[in-house]
């Protein structure tokens, strides 16, 4: 069943939208990471323009990172204070992103800057998370009892001002390294059509020191707003928004979101990150591949941004 997207000015399979709102919606509920990082290389994939897929896929994520908060908030494994601080750097950063993304577009050179983003950032959080999983494993076989929970290590973090007690996560440290890191997230919604999990999970962990209890819940909360804020400015200033795409991709991710969480629950932790971690690396093995055997569409980039 085809049918047109005024915006992105393409036909598509609406079954073929729906499957990839599902497949990522239940990513999203397995791994707690908004699904954009894979969805928005897979909307290139089907034909959609990459300044299309960008602003579309950030309204997408907010209804399946809406469905997967719903879940976490019912376990109260939602820090919301640390989420709304997370959220003030997130919201300055996407309006930042969105101005970028803006200035590109007019030069016609949107298209290759996020599809060479994408390959740079797919293929570092891939082969990190692939080797870290491999190593978890590695452990889990040979692990005897099972090892003492490790204190947070005092770190430089410790020493900045600003601090404020964060009851639900067990901590109390400055407001500024959250503020960065959700600051950062938000360039990466605007610019990349991402929420930004893949990158604010393992910073909240490893930097901020939260609980990995928390962390998913948590980074959703903020995905939510970020993501929005970030589609809003997409949908007036750059209008590349396609609510009809936006709308098939909601439907599946919502659905998938709630099937993934089950999953998600019932699946050793090791082996859903190392699942996750191959399915990044292939999607940047075929960015990659387009990239580079497709050279003369540089030139039609180019072009088309001249008569822009």
């Amino acid at each position: 069943m085809q049918i047109y997207l005024p915006i992105a000015e393409v036909s598509v399979n609406a079954f073929l939208l729906l499957g990839l709102g599902g497949l990522v919606g239940v990513l999203s509920g397995m791994f707690g990471v908004g699904g954009g990082f894979l969805m928005t290389p897979l909307l290139f994939m089907i034909g959609i323009p990459p300044a299309v897929a960008v602003a579309t896929e950030a309204n997408q994520i907010v209804a399946s990172s809406f469905s997967g908060v719903l879940a976490h908030v019912k376990r109260k494994t939602v820090d919301f204070r640390m989420g709304w601080v997370l959220l003030v750097g997130g919201l300055v950063g996407a309006a930042l992103g969105v101005q970028v993304f803006a200035i590109l577009r007019e030069l016609g050179q949107v298209d290759l800057l996020v599809k060479l983003c994408y390959v740079l950032f797919l293929g570092v959080i891939g082969g990190l998370m692939f080797l870290e999983s491999l190593n978890a494993i590695r452990k889990s076989r040979s692990a005897g009892p099972a090892p003492k929970t490790v204190r947070r290590q005092r770190t430089w973090i410790d020493a900045l001002p600003l601090k404020m007690k964060f009851r639900t996560s067990g901590l109390y440290i400055s407001v500024i390294p959250p503020v960065l890191v959700g600051l950062f997230v938000g360039v990466l919604a605007a610019i990349m059509g991402v929420g930004g999990g893949f990158i604010m999970v393992p910073a909240m962990i490893y930097l901020l020191g939260m609980p990995t209890k928390v962390v998913v819940g948590t980074s959703l909360f903020q995905i939510i707003f970020v993501t929005a804020f970030a589609t809003m400015l997409h949908a007036t200033t750059n209008y590349t928004v396609d609510m009809v795409l936006a709308v098939l991709l909601l439907v599946g991710g919502v659905v998938g979101a709630q099937i993934g969480t089950r999953i998600g629950v019932k699946m050793k932790a090791e082996s859903l990150r190392i699942l996750l971690a191959i399915m990044v690396l292939a999607v940047c093995g075929k960015l990659a591949l387009d990239l580079l055997l497709q050279p003369a569409e540089l030139y039609s980039i180019g072009t088309a941004g001249g008569h822009g």
